[in-house]
C-alpha cells in the first residue's frame, strides 16, 4: 500500500507545484516542464504497481450489474468531456474544468464497483485531488471567462467518437487485464 501511496502523493505534488509554489516553478523554466511529466509518469507507474500488489484485506462492496452499467455509462461521460476539452466543444463553454470534472466522474465510477481498500486510496485520492485542483484554481483566478469560440458541428461529432472508441479500447484492456468491465 505504501507505493500506492507514493505514486498518489508524487500526482498531487507534480500537479498543485506550480499553484502552491509558483516562483520557484518559474525559477526551473523550461526543463522544469520535463521535470513535471517524468514526476508524472513515475506518479502513474506507482499508482498502477501500487495497487496490482497491495493486498486486498477488507471488501466492502463489489461490481454488480446495474453498478457495471452505471460505472460504463460514467466513464463513457467522463471520457467525452476529456475529449471535448482537447478540441474545444460547446461542453467547454459552460464547464471551466472540464478534464478534472472528467477525472472526478472517472474516479466516482471507479468507487462504485470498487469496495475494496487499495481501490479507495487510488480513486479516493483521485478524486480528492481533483477537487483540491478545482479549488486551488478557482481560488488563483476567480474570475473565469467563458471562451467564445465557435462550435462546429463537426467538433462535438469528433469528441463523441473519440470517447466511444477510447471507451471501447480501454474496455478491452480491461478485460485483458482479468477486469470485465461489461460482464456481470
Amino acid at each position: 500500500m505504501l507505493i500506492l501511496i507514493l505514486g498518489l502523493a508524487l500526482w498531487w505534488a507534480a500537479h498543485l507545484f506550480k499553484r502552491i509554489a509558483p516562483d520557484a516553478r518559474a525559477r526551473l523554466g523550461e526543463p522544469g516542464k520535463g521535470m513535471v511529466a517524468a514526476a508524472l509518469v513515475l506518479s502513474v507507474v506507482l499508482m498502477i504497481w501500487g495497487y496490482r500488489i497491495a493486498p486486498v484485506d477488507a471488501v466492502w462492496w463489489g461490481p454488480s450489474p446495474m453498478m457495471k452499467g452505471i460505472n460504463n455509462l460514467l466513464v463513457l461521460a467522463a471520457f467525452y468531456l476529456f475529449a471535448a476539452s482537447g478540441i474545444k466543444t460547446g461542453i467547454t463553454r459552460r464547464l471551466r474544468h472540464p478534464q478534472l470534472l472528467a477525472v472526478s466522474l472517472w474516479a466516482v465510477a471507479h468507487l462504485l464497483v470498487n469496495g475494496d481498500l487499495p481501490s479507495l486510496v487510488l480513486f479516493g485520492g483521485l478524486l480528492a485531488w481533483a477537487i483540491v485542483e478545482i479549488i486551488v484554481i478557482n481560488r488563483s483566478a476567480p474570475d473565469w471567462q467563458p471562451p467564445a469560440h465557435a462550435v462546429p458541428i463537426r467538433k462535438e461529432a469528433m469528441a463523441l467518437i473519440g470517447a466511444i472508441v477510447v471507451f471501447g479500447v480501454v474496455g478491452l484492456v480491461h478485460a485483458w487485464l482479468g477486469y470485465d468491465p461489461f460482464g456481470a
